[in-house]
């Protein structure tokens, strides 16, 4: 199947791509072994310095960059902007501290000197997302790069020009080789995880993706990171600056055109500060501007895919007739292109079926807590655990939701939000290992104990 880009602004197709063929990925997998002999032995300075030149031409050709990501996946310009900004962090952060990160680790025993030493593995399989298709690349990519190792991409299939993009940019610092995109179906996967010269492989994407990549690694007993799915909570309590919290609540939702793994997905408001809550909260939405992501007074653009926005529309009308209330939009937009109407639901049962799935778009949902007890029990009566975010000036809830909450991280009275200084992942079904940080880093290496008796 051939893969296609189309813009969803107005559901026009820009570009057809014919998949690789069993000839090209061989010859990828040669060029990736071939390159990890000669990076594997570059100097941390040499690799850094490559980086940082990465990170020069990102934000030398930042609008290019942005542009291509709005057109080909529908995120605001300026959120599109800011992404290939990150990313020439997350480059300049590896560069600076990768070699202190994986310095030598001296140990007690016996012997005249023992240590841990940090060593690259080879070639690690990216399988990668549609949703922030250049940050998301580029948090598994610097470090591994950094670490010694080359990087072998599949992208998702709606974002190729973002794929050979991608390409691009590394081969403009880096030698053949060292980074690879991959334009492939899912269909393909399995056969780079059995090969020999694959050593690992990081997925961000949806937990039936993790769990199929996960399975066949399994098999092949390769190392794997996920960072899944997630339905994170954001509890606001009485104590909260409430308009500080609503500004960010609006700001968490809509992050990417609603569609983020980590946008805060289940509003938790407790009883005292509900009515004030949902008031507020209705109100900023009913004036988000959604429209051409191209112009810069929009707040948001379209949903990536038709066929997400047909999915999201179907989630809702379930809960509708499960019990759900309508507070405001969550509706399909009429005219060209994928655009789908931010909305507020509320009212849902806990018990019902569908209360532990995934709205991936522009809708919340608003839960009622009659105490601090039942709103963190609410928050964790999910299959997901990625981040969290809690609204208090009280220390007790804040010492109660670092302990109880069961989620990768949890953020107060703040947006929950990736850092390359911090680790980032999450646990039950949004996945394990971490990425960023020396925690990311030290995901793709071996750990090598070294012994002089």
């Amino acid at each position: 199947m051939r893969l296609k880009s189309v813009n969803p602004k107005n559901g026009e197709l820009v570009r057809e791509f014919d998949p690789a063929t069993d000839q090209s990925i061989e010859q990828a997998l040669e060029a990736a072994e071939h390159a990890f002999r000669a990076h594997k032995r570059a100097s941390f300075n040499e690799r850094a310095s490559r980086l940082r030149a990465l990170a020069d031409r990102l934000e030398e050709d930042c609008q290019a960059h942005a542009r291509l990501l709005t057109d080909e996946m529908g995120k605001t310009l300026a959120a599109a902007r800011a992404e290939v900004e990150k990313c020439a962090w997350v480059c300049r952060h590896y560069a600076d501290n990768a070699e202190a990160m994986l310095a030598d680790v001296e140990l007690e025993s016996d012997a005249e000197l023992s240590a841990v030493m940090h060593l690259p593995i080879g070639p690690v399989l990216a399988v990668m997302p549609w949703n922030f298709p250049f940050w998301q690349v580029f948090r598994a990519a610097a470090p591994a790069v950094m670490a010694g190792n080359v990087v072998l991409l599949k992208h998702a299939s709606n974002v190729p020009r973002t794929a050979l993009a991608l390409q691009s940019l590394f081969e403009s610092a880096f030698a053949p080789g060292v980074f690879q995109s991959l334009l492939i179906g899912p269909d393909r996967v399995e056969r780079l995880l059995a090969d020999r010269r694959v050593k690992a492989a990081t997925v961000t994407g949806s937990t039936r993706a993790g769990s199929s990549v996960a399975e066949i690694a399994g098999k092949h007993l390769k190392k794997t990171v996920l960072e899944l799915g997630g339905s994170d909570p954001f509890i606001v309590m009485p104590s909260a600056d409430l308009e500080q919290a609503l500004d960010t609540a609006v700001t968490a939702r809509m992050l990417n055109n609603g569609q983020s793994c980590i946008a805060a997905k289940r509003f938790i408001v407790h009883a005292d500060v509900f009515d004030r809550f949902v008031g507020g909260f209705v109100e900023r939405f009913e004036a988000l501007k959604v429209g051409d992501p191209l112009e810069e007074s929009t707040d948001m653009g379209p949903m990536a895919m038709d066929r997400l926005r047909r999915r999201l529309e179907s989630q809702v009308d379930r809960l509708l007739e499960l019990g759900a209330e309508r507070l405001a939009g969550a509706v399909p937009m009429d005219g060209e292109g994928y655009f789908f109407r931010p909305g507020i639901l509320s009212g849902i049962d806990p018990n019902a079926p569908a209360f532990d799935e995934e709205l991936f778009g522009p809708v919340a949902w608003v839960l009622r807590a009659e105490s601090f007890d039942r709103a963190l029990a609410l928050a964790n009566q999910t299959q997901y655990g990625l981040g969290s975010s809690l609204w208090t000036q009280d220390a007790n809830e804040i010492n109660r939701a670092f302990r109880e909450v069961e989620s990768g991280a949890t953020f107060v009275n703040s947006l929950v939000k990736s850092d390359p200084r911090l680790p980032f992942g999450g646990i039950k079904q949004s996945g394990y290992g971490r990425e960023l940080a020396r925690d990311g880093i030290i995901e793709f290496v071996n750990r090598k104990t070294v012994v002089v008796g």
